[in-house]
């Protein structure tokens, strides 16, 4: 692997330990680039409660690589999240940067009511 990934799953690692230690339920998002995904993740890592990305057929017609569609996704998720009972998480971001798309899918997940 080159050293960018393997830099970027030491933050993640990292990052998800000390939500492991403080058993919280996460909002883990993968960034491609073509697609983002985003799962809401149960505390103890076996279950995923809630999903969405950009290869839902409703998110797919249109470009998928971008901030907007990011957003869509964030709000989508924060959607379905609250469906099932969940309102407060933690943002894994799987090592990426805050920034550009996984900060637009996280200030649209906060916008949908989702605490983090």
């Amino acid at each position: 692997m080159n050293e960018k990934k393997v830099s970027r799953l030491r933050r993640a690692r990292r990052s998800r330990m000390k939500m492991r230690e403080l058993g919280a339920t996460r909002l883990s998002v993968c960034r491609t680039p073509k697609h983002i995904y985003a799962q809401v993740i149960s505390p103890d890592g076996g279950t995923i409660l809630a999903q969405a990305s950009t290869l839902d057929s409703d998110l797919r017609a249109g470009r998928t690589g971008n901030v907007e569609t990011a957003a869509k996704v964030g709000t989508l998720i924060a959607e379905r999240a609250k469906a099932q009972g969940v309102t407060s998480v933690a943002f894994d971001r799987s090592g990426f940067k805050y920034h550009g798309r996984v900060k637009a899918l996280a200030d649209a997940a906060r916008e949908g009511g989702l605490e983090f």
